[in-house]
């Protein structure tokens, strides 16, 4: 009996050492993670861990000197160009390996590896989309180049010899918790992240929603509904700017010039995820030398999706933001220039129904003949599953996204197979990081034109400020020939008349050059007036964050930094300026309860700021969103298939211009409404909408209050983001902070001798959610304030704000 209890205990012992050991679902290895030797507790940092210390590395020329300030940011020293790279590749996988990791798993489809089945049909979109194929295409392209291979396969050797030194209880907290190791990095790991790129500000489609709006409602209601042009006009190149080149023959639009019904979902486009940037000569400022700022808005994530570093070798001083797993600086600065980026949104991704020979689909329909599909087999694994296999068709146009197939026709023996397949830039082989190498070592004006001749996708607006005074701004990219409204619907496949018509060369992409206005400015919106004669889009963001930006720079004189960080967080509505008059005047008092009384007196007496604390804020958005909602969705609502919506922009005008227009009118009662019929109902309804969810109108209606706001882990991982926090801004202000989205990094540069930067990310430089470094610049950023960045000149500056040193050397 002694024997049976003494096996039983040990079986029982061995099995709870298995469970603990071993990942149920979502569960991780509970033992692994609670060991003191390599679980959790591993990872705690503290304050002020930024140990002096020399390290011995493979792969190295020589010395390299590392800088630590006080929110631990590398400032690099290397005595060559090798040594840097590899030098911030060992530091960023030390801050960022899980980021690095994670990001490149979604780019490339392989999630479902580390997370199972869950993940299998993003990764398989993934595929389909040619992430993969595109990647490859990029990895040719920085191959050709020496420079950018070399800096790329140095930052690669530098990633890996810090995953290299690691065991178990070193890994990032992540990788515990999903139960997986890191993998060596790979060159084609940074192509991976440009595809991310491309894919989040370059990947979405409007193409299904309006072809089948199209269908519902016909060409005329598009026309009227959906213009190529909006009411408000505010370009990034100033209107009336002169074009001095010769453009290239615009192609007529094609005879299969017609929208197709389907029912696939595609990645919409998002509205109000906004990007700011601008300069001021030194007319305009106090110093007399230009002043740039930047504030690229994108998902706000812990850790943050930028790192901060400084380059300096013997060819460039640098310092700015990377992509973590790319080298060089994207965002940023050196000793004679500045630069910053906000999204074009050209219309750089087309749609093409595709008409298969038969059900082997080996052969499609294009050009008045049967054409040879060509092949790829992608194999994902899937943790805990066998792999799965999923073989995408590539057309002269790119891969079958969807596949599906025609209603049987009458007298047909068999279903006609079709298809949807995707032109996209992003599969295009180039070389954007030549672009960032070219500009970290520019001295001018002429530099930063010469280094965006190498610049692909997404297509960006960059924004440009020297010490010779000069200021530009490029709406830049490979952007397609097109005629007008070219995928503005999913387009024919078989019509060569519907393919792209080359691109417009790169010397006659929009560009301004210290305009007579004294700034450039961009925020989104148009790239020009309707005089530039290539098409790029017929959709950008709205006006109202430019119009708002521009109205400010152009009355402002002995403009400073803190001119500049104020206007990046300037909360005043434009379109609250342009309607809530008109809409305050149709609202009858004499009908409303002492509450909606009480609420038409705050909102009337609003200043339109959309602060934390403001009321007003919180009444309007909710009254324009029933207004708006009032208005169009009873026609353009519908859960069985995907229609466009108006825009914001043409609401306005309707309101404005046409308030008793047909589209204000319900069509299900039998009279006629008009515009002051949707907004009287509309207040009605927003305000007992919100006394029912708030209580009367107080301070429980508090703008910051209602809306909320957090930095949320980049995996959503509870515990690890900001937790929700009171913020103003909206997706229609300069601070267009809202959804979980808002500046990414906010930057701004005095010009002059002495180059000088200011800048805040919303969390910190190191990914560890143990760290101190994991969100000590995040109260920095939320009260709307900047750090002045430590640009040394040498390793020997700093004195007193240098908090710790490493020295790396190479491995005899």
């Amino acid at each position: 009996m002694q024997y049976v209890k003494a096996f039983l205990s040990l079986a029982v012992t061995i099995v709870l050492i298995w469970l603990l050991q071993t990942k149920f679902g979502d569960i991780p290895p509970v033992g692994k993670l609670l060991n003191p030797v390599s679980g959790f507790w591993q990872n705690a940092e503290k304050k002020g861990e930024i140990a002096k210390v020399e390290l011995n590395l493979p792969g190295l020329h020589g010395e390299v000197t590392i800088l630590f300030d006080k929110h631990r940011i590398p400032h690099i020293f290397a005595k060559n160009d090798h040594d840097a790279y590899y030098a911030q590749g060992y530091l960023t996988a030390r801050d960022r390996l899980w980021q690095m990791d994670i990001q490149t798993r979604s780019a490339s489809g392989r999630l479902a590896e580390i997370v199972g089945e869950k993940a299998l049909e993003a990764d398989r979109n993934k595929r389909r989309m040619g992430m993969v194929y595109g990647a490859e295409n990029t990895l040719k392209g920085m191959m050709r180049d020496k420079e950018v291979w070399d800096g790329i396969v140095a930052y690669t050797e530098g990633i890996n010899a810090y995953i290299a030194q690691l065991s178990p209880k070193d890994y990032p907290l992540e990788f515990k918790l999903l139960d997986y190791k890191p993998e060596k990095w790979k060159p084609i790991n940074s192509a991976y992240l440009l595809k991310l790129m491309s894919q989040t500000l370059a990947g979405g489609s409007d193409q299904f929603a309006m072809t089948n709006t199209l269908n519902k409602f016909g060409p005329d209601v598009i026309k009227e509904l959906f213009p190529d042009r909006p009411a408000h006009d505010e370009p990034i190149i100033p209107k009336g700017t002169k074009w001095n080149f010769t453009p290239l023959e615009i192609p007529k639009p094609s005879k299969s010039f017609t929208a197709l019904m389907t029912s696939h979902k595609t990645q919409q486009k998002r509205e109000g995820i906004g990007s700011n940037n601008w300069a001021v000569s030194g007319r305009k400022s106090a110093s007399g030398y230009p002043i740039l700022a930047n504030d690229p808005h994108l998902d706000l994530t812990y850790p943050s999706i930028w790192h901060q570093v400084q380059l300096a070798t013997p060819t460039m001083n640098v310092y700015g933001v990377a992509l973590p797993g790319a080298p060089g600086v994207v965002i940023g600065f050196n000793k004679k220039i500045s630069w910053g980026v906000t999204n074009v949104d050209a219309a750089v991704l087309d749609w093409y129904q595709i008409k298969f020979k038969d059900k082997s689909k080996t052969e499609y329909w294009y050009n008045n003949r049967w054409n040879k599909i060509k092949r790829r087999v992608e194999i994902i694994k899937v943790r805990g599953k066998n792999p799965v296999y999923d073989t995408v068709l590539y057309t002269h146009h790119g891969p079958v996204v969807y596949e599906s197939a025609d209603k049987k026709k009458r007298g047909a023996p068999e279903n006609v197979p079709v298809g949807k397949a995707l032109r996209w830039v992003a599969h295009d082989v180039s070389d954007e990081f030549k672009t960032f190498y070219l500009l970290n070592r520019a001295n001018n004006y002429a530099d930063y034109r010469d280094a965006l001749k190498y610049y692909s996708a997404p297509a960006q607006n960059f924004i440009f400020a020297d010490v010779a005074g000069n200021i530009a701004i490029t709406p830049n990219g490979k952007i397609p020939i097109k005629y007008k409204e070219q995928g503005k619907f999913i387009m024919d496949g078989s019509d060569p008349g519907n393919d792209w018509h080359g691109f417009i060369p790169q010397e006659q992409n929009p560009t301004v050059k210290n305009p007579t206005r004294g700034f450039v400015s961009s925020a989104n919106q148009f790239s020009t007036d309707a005089t530039y004669p290539y098409y790029i889009n017929w959709q950008f963001a709205e006006y109202e964050r430019g119009k708002r930006i521009n109205d400010r720079l152009a009355v402002m004189t002995n403009a400073t930094v803190d001119s500049m960080r104020i206007l990046q967080t300037d909360d005043y509505s434009i379109i609250a300026q342009d309607v809530l008059p008109a809409m305050l005047q149709y609202v009858d008092e004499t009908k409303l309860t002492d509450g909606q009384i009480s609420a038409y007196k705050i909102i009337k007496g609003w200043n339109k700021h959309f602060s934390a604390d403001a009321v007003g804020a919180t009444i309007f958005t909710t009254w324009w969103k029933k207004f708006f909602n009032l208005t169009w969705n009873n026609r353009f609502y519908s859960k069985k298939k995907l229609l466009r919506m108006p825009s914001r922009d043409k609401t306005e005008e309707l309101l404005l211009k046409q308030p008793n227009s047909k589209w204000f009118d319900d069509p299900h009662t039998d009279g006629v409404e008009n515009a002051s019929d949707r907004v009287n109902k509309a207040f009605i309804e927003a305000v007992d909408e919100l006394i029912k969810a708030h209580g009367n109108p107080g301070n429980a209606w508090r703008w910051g209050r209602i809306k909320q706001f957090e930095v949320a882990h980049l995996a959503g991982l509870d515990g690890m983001g900001s937790g929700n926090f009171e913020s103003g801004g909206t997706g229609s202000t300069v601070n267009a902070l809202i959804d979980g989205h808002g500046p990414s990094w906010r930057m701004v540069v005095q010009t002059g001798p002495q180059m000088k930067g200011y800048g805040i990310l919303p969390g910190g430089e190191s990914g560890n959610p143990g760290s101190f470094y994991y969100d000590d610049m995040f109260a920095t950023w939320k009260a709307g304030r900047l750090d002045e960045l430590l640009f040394l000149q040498s390793e020997k500056e700093g004195k007193g704000r240098i908090k710790g040193k490493l020295v790396l050397n190479k491995l005899k």
